[in-house]
């Protein structure tokens, strides 16, 4: 095979990976599960990116997404109280309105879309490795903004410190 069949099979396979786990994400009733699908729905995003060469992204999205948020999400549902949430019920009027809505939503961005004129351009660029590019520009040309935006942080962390500290006598 080629590796633009490969390619091609990959995103599909990615693709086919975000929508079904979008939908689990919706139509869960245990707040759990959904929270595994949204695991699921990031990781395949971050495969998008890798798939279109954007490496830093790709690692940023596992990192701060899947590592951070839904571990963050995870604790906070398990931490909670055990109370069910009662939620309204849906009406059959409630739900023709959602679909409706989301109808009209969907024909305007395909409006959009296709009269952008998107489809007649074909681009092939060559992805250029981003870790190495803001590595060396981080480090180079924006050597000051980035120091200083670091000791920023390190002051605000200090003062935080500081502060919960001190209410904390």
């Amino acid at each position: 095979m080629s590796a633009q069949i490969v390619q091609s099979l990959v995103f599909y396979l990615l693709a086919a990976l975000v929508v079904i786990s979008c939908a689990i994400v919706v139509f869960a009733q245990n707040i759990v599960h959904a929270v595994f699908a949204l695991f699921v729905t990031l990781l395949a995003v971050a495969g998008f990116y890798a798939l279109l060469g954007a490496d830093f992204l790709a690692v940023t999205q596992v990192v701060v997404y899947v590592g951070g948020i839904l571990v963050l999400l995870l604790f906070g549902i398990l931490l909670t109280s055990r109370m069910p949430i009662i939620l309204g019920l849906t009406t059959r009027r409630t739900y023709l309105l959602a679909v409706l809505a989301g109808s009209v939503v969907l024909a305007l961005l395909t409006t959009v879309i296709i009269g952008s004129g998107f489809f007649g351009q074909h681009v092939t660029a060559q992805p250029k490795p981003t870790i190495e590019s803001l590595g060396e520009l981080l480090l180079g040309r924006y050597l000051f903004p980035f120091e200083f935006a670091s000791l920023t942080l390190l002051v605000a962390l200090i003062g935080a410190a500081y502060l919960v500290r001190r209410s904390g006598r």
